[in-house]
């Protein structure tokens, strides 16, 4: 059972979103699983889990919300040029399970990571179920960068990237931007703020705001995001 802040269970799922702490941003409940009837639940609210190991599972709804419209997506020069030149190659749902083993991995700047085993476990299932998706970038036959989230109606929620050349997480933010419009989502959530989200057009809304789009979009009927090869998920490059 998921307990609020003050240990008292809810008489819903997750406590009033509106109850989040402010310091730590967002901190929202205590507990649970990891279930996909629980996960799904708590991305309906644009809740996540985040924690460490040795911690209990830890929900977050932090406030302001960095979020990407895909029609506000910057694409600099400069990256546009290093989309033009780096050879990279882009898929969707090719290797959901290297890419979200990638987005687990120590990064240089921390010590540890945040995406425990049992989580691996979960977003697999939930890509088994055709809920959670993964963009892929290779270089050479070689993953080099990459995304994983989860898409519910018309809302994408982003989870994490990661990059191992040069603008490789970009690209699939970039790709996954396009994907949205032809798709389509009318937000990709970011959680929260990071200057490299930033520099692509991502912004941050408050809470009203972005859970008003989860109202509306959420549970909308839409067609399942198709699986798409390398040579087929380039051509939404092109139009760059």
């Amino acid at each position: 059972m998921i307990f609020d802040l003050d240990g008292t269970p809810p008489d819903i799922g997750f406590p009033d979103t509106r109850l989040a702490e402010t310091d730590p941003n967002g901190l929202l409940a205590i507990g649970g699983d990891l279930s996909t009837g629980r996960l799904l639940q708590a991305y309906r609210h644009g809740i996540f889990p985040w924690f460490s190991h040795n911690q209990p599972i830890l929900w977050w709804s932090p406030a302001p919300r960095m979020v990407l419209f895909p029609d506000e997506l910057h694409v600099s020069r400069s990256l546009r040029k290093s989309l033009r030149t780096r050879g990279y190659e882009v898929s969707v749902d090719q290797a959901f399970e290297a890419t979200i083993r990638a987005c687990a991995a120590p990064r240089e700047q921390t010590a540890g990571t945040w995406l425990l085993p049992e989580m691996i476990v979960s977003y697999k299932a939930l890509h088994e179920s055709g809920i959670a998706h993964s963009v892929e970038v290779w270089f050479d036959d070689a993953l080099v960068g990459g995304l994983y989230g989860i898409a519910l109606g018309e809302i994408f929620f982003g989870e994490s990237m990661f990059s191992w050349r040069t603008d490789a997480s970009k690209t699939a933010l970039v790709l996954l931007a396009q994907i949205a419009l032809e798709h389509p989502f009318r937000l990709i959530d970011c959680q929260v703020y990071t200057p490299h989200l930033s520099s692509l057009g991502a912004r941050e809304v408050d809470r009203d705001t972005f859970e008003g789009y989860l109202q509306d979009s959420v549970d909308r009927n839409t067609p399942p995001l198709p699986a798409q090869p390398r040579g087929a998920a380039a051509r939404l490059l092109d139009r760059l």
